[in-house]
């Protein structure tokens, strides 16, 4: 038996990364002092950056099987 993990849609992949971002960077900005408003918004537009760049260049390319 051969375990692997779940196989699950990229577009999840690449909101997860953007969500984790996100956050991370709203509470960077909130520790150093930024105002709530301004490192929401910036958070929310740097989220959705990363989940663009992540949904389109993120995923690898399918592997060829190799005739025997």
């Amino acid at each position: 038996m051969h375990l692997r993990a779940p196989s699950h849609d990229h577009g999840i992949a690449s909101a997860i990364w953007a969500i984790v971002i996100a956050v991370l960077l709203w509470l960077f900005m909130l520790g150093i002092g930024i105002t709530k408003a301004t490192s929401f918004v910036v958070a929310v537009v740097a989220g959705c950056v990363v989940f663009l760049y992540v949904r389109l260049y993120g995923e690898d390319e399918p592997r060829r099987k190799r005739a025997r």
